[in-house]
């Protein structure tokens, strides 16, 4: 409930019933239920929704805040879980079990590629009810982070491929058949996240191998080069992230520079800034999303208490309408 000082000088208009379509800043007076009510600009907040079937760590996503997949997890799991937007049920599962991945995609096309152990170039490709192997990467990693459309339409960068000083930069991108080396990220980090499309994509977070090793630094990708554009609020690794494209991401989560170990932050990109936006209840790490910045879902990861949650949060940003407390 938001408070009177902010409708202080607000003109409200007494109503009978409440409006059926609002615009953002109007404030009324509901005469039949005697509330004040009005149409705010919410940032964003968390709820908690069905837990996962399995918990675990380490895993990859593809989809929206209504249909997504979860995929594999630490430890060395094959697991597919596919959301509805209210319950999480098992699917067919990958062909090769593995953590420390990367997904993209919907949930009835979807790629994941790359993971441990130790350093993996495998390729799967869903096409709604099965995984097939398909081509591999060109360079074999894990702790990389994907976007991507659909599983003929992808794009692989950063991550660990076991080469000093561990952190890659390479991208590559994905056709429907072959992966081929594109122009690299400017800053080569592993354990970070990424949002968007082939085309159109965001590389934000992870560890550069430089302390303190949480890195702030955003990149955007626009189908051809990375560029660097402005920094995360906190810097973070083992990050969660999702986005549809280049000018639209959430960054959830995480472990930033100092204590605590494990962050609840939750940042939002707009295309020129990031934006810190309501928390997520859960301080974790290395859990996973999708969605965009103002639907989003976030699920699985480390808490202090659990090394595999099947914890499930949605999150949803955008006009809201708000009782006032006049008293």
């Amino acid at each position: 409930m938001t408070t009177y000082k902010e409708i202080r000088g607000t003109n409200i208009e007494a109503v009978a019933s409440d409006p059926s379509n609002p615009v953002e800043g109007q404030v009324w007076y509901n005469t039949t239920t005697n509330v004040v009510k009005g149409l705010v600009n919410n940032l964003g907040s968390w709820s908690s929704a069905n837990s996962m079937n399995t918990g675990r760590r380490s895993l990859a996503s593809a989809g929206t805040s209504t249909a997504a997949l979860a995929i594999g997890g630490e430890p060395n799991s094959a697991n597919t879980e596919k959301w509805n937007g209210t319950n999480w049920t098992e699917v067919n599962d990958l062909n090769t079990g593995r953590y420390y991945l990367a997904g993209c995609g919907t949930s009835t096309s979807a790629l994941a590629f790359g993971g441990s152990s130790p350093f993996l170039a495998l390729t799967e490709s869903y096409n709604g009810t099965n995984w097939t192997e398909v081509a591999d990467l060109n360079t074999a990693r894990n702790l990389l982070s994907g976007a991507g459309a659909s599983n003929t339409s992808a794009l692989a960068f950063g991550g660990n491929d076991g080469n000093p000083p561990e952190s890659t930069n390479k991208t590559e991108l994905w056709n429907g058949s072959s992966w081929t080396a594109v122009n690299t990220l400017n800053t080569a980090r592993r354990d970070g996240a990424g949002g968007g499309i082939q085309t159109s994509a965001l590389a934000f977070g992870g560890n550069d191998n430089t302390p303190p090793a949480a890195l702030a630094e955003t990149e955007l990708w626009n189908g051809t080069n990375w560029t660097e554009v402005n920094n995360m609020n906190t810097g973070r690794r083992e990050i969660a992230g999702t986005g549809s494209s280049n000018t639209n991401a959430l960054a959830v989560s995480g472990v930033p520079v100092g204590s605590p170990p494990r962050s609840t932050d939750t940042e939002s990109w707009n295309g020129t800034n990031w934006t810190e936006v309501g928390n997520i209840s859960a301080y974790k790490t290395r859990g996973a999303a999708a969605g965009t910045n103002t639907a989003a879902i976030a699920f699985g990861g480390e808490t202090a208490a659990t090394p595999g949650s099947a914890v499930t949060e949605t999150f949803n940003a955008g006009p809201a309408t708000v009782t006032f407390d006049v008293s």
